[in-house]
């Protein structure tokens, strides 16, 4: 085999030897687009809802399951998340934490805030 073939890094790996900063950039966007598709999910819920009592007991019933749960759960990790990281933009547009090292601790700000969240949130619904 040639060695000038191109290789196939692992994600792992890949995502170990990037920057903080870059990591945090990446996971604000899936955070958006999952926040899109979760948003239609909340939408099917709130249609479900508003289909009488019935249908409130039903949407109660999707909720209550731990896929339901789990669901609500990542939907809460990926707004926070996205909530943090916009936030830590919008400072940048006022030029707060433009140096590396900034937007190195503002990264890290956001992914350990995301965190405790998580586990807040994870306790509060179980």
């Amino acid at each position: 085999m040639s060695g000038e073939r191109p290789v196939s890094l692992p994600l792992p790996s890949l995502f170990a030897a990037m920057p903080i900063t870059a990591v945090a950039s990446i996971v604000h966007r899936i955070a958006g687009v999952a926040l899109f598709f979760g948003g239609l999910f909340l939408c099917y819920l709130l249609d479900v809802a508003l289909d009488g009592p019935a249908g409130f007991e039903r949407a109660s019933a999707i909720v209550g399951e731990p896929l339901g749960k789990l669901a609500l759960w990542l939907l809460m990790v990926a707004f926070a998340f996205h909530l943090f990281a916009g936030v830590k933009h919008l400072l940048l547009d006022f030029h707060v934490g433009d140096g590396m090292g900034s937007a190195r601790f503002g990264a890290w700000v956001c992914i350990v805030s995301t965190l405790l969240t998580a586990v807040a949130g994870g306790v509060w619904l179980w």
